[in-house]
């Protein structure tokens, strides 16, 4: 999941593996699967940015098992807005 903003300042929250396409028009309009767009204030490489970030803590803690591993996940979850 990332963080966006819309353009009336709300942040919204979009599930990355939904993203179908990301468009420069010349706002930035975000295309999911579920055919819904949503236009942000982020620009597409901000976009593409934060998927890759997402992605990457995704790959690096889902190869970990147990109890450490989900508290791992927790943790460095709660600053995801941080750096996503």
């Amino acid at each position: 999941m990332i963080k966006l903003t819309l353009y009336n300042e709300a942040d919204i929250v979009v599930n990355a593996d939904m993203i179908e396409c990301v468009e420069r028009t010349p706002d930035t309009l975000i295309s999911l699967t579920t055919g819904k767009k949503v236009m942000v204030k982020e620009s597409v490489e901000d976009v593409i940015g934060k998927v890759i970030a997402y992605r990457r803590l995704i790959s690096r803690n889902g190869r970990m098992f147990g109890g450490r591993g989900r508290n791992q996940l927790k943790t460095e979850t709660k600053g995801l807005e941080v750096w996503t």
